[in-house]
């Protein structure tokens, strides 16, 4: 089952595997306190968690588990976000979660709704699972606003990862 995007484009953006040669584009996004202020558990030094993103979507890669797609702003070429489709495993279900990061320098600007909208409708003509699930945490209104976008309904509260989570949910 191939759960990664790449080759799949929408108006703005094209999706990519992350290359090790995106670090130093990614790593403002760790360096930015916002981004990481609803998180418990992610490390404070910008380098190690860019690390440790890298990684473990590189693990996901190797695996054949998925994993984030570099968003590629099709005007510029560069690197604004990443966005993708990951098994998880919430309450000791099995889910498919859709997951979406931007750099802060594009924030509001509608992009990881359209990023996610095209993860939606990959997974829907694929038929890689019966629902999409986002997982949130209770206080990051904005991954909030993106879920209700692409038209994910709030399902559950619940703990993941040492976090109060919520749990948005679009059947596909």
């Amino acid at each position: 089952m191939n759960l990664l995007l790449v080759g799949q484009q929408t108006e703005r953006l094209r999706f990519r595997k992350l290359q090790v040669s995106d670090f130093e584009t990614w790593l403002p996004f760790h360096q930015d306190k916002r981004t990481s202020v609803h998180w418990k558990g992610l490390p404070e030094e910008p380098v190690t968690a860019c690390q440790q993103q890298f990684e473990s979507t590189f693990r996901r890669y190797k695996e054949g588990r998925g994993g984030m797609n570099a968003l590629i702003l099709k005007s510029t070429d560069k690197l604004i976000g990443l966005c993708g489709l990951l098994p998880q495993t919430v309450d000791t279900i099995q889910e498919l979660e859709m997951g979406y990061s931007i750099l802060p320098l594009y924030w509001g600007r509608g992009f990881a709704t359209e990023a996610a909208k095209k993860c939606r409708i990959f997974a829907g003509k694929n038929q890689l699972a019966n629902s999409l699930i986002s997982i949130i945490q209770v206080d990051n209104i904005a991954s909030q606003s993106v879920a209700l976008k692409t038209g994910m309904e709030l399902d559950k509260t619940t703990m993941y990862h040492d976090n109060i989570v919520h749990i948005y949910r679009v059947n596909i």
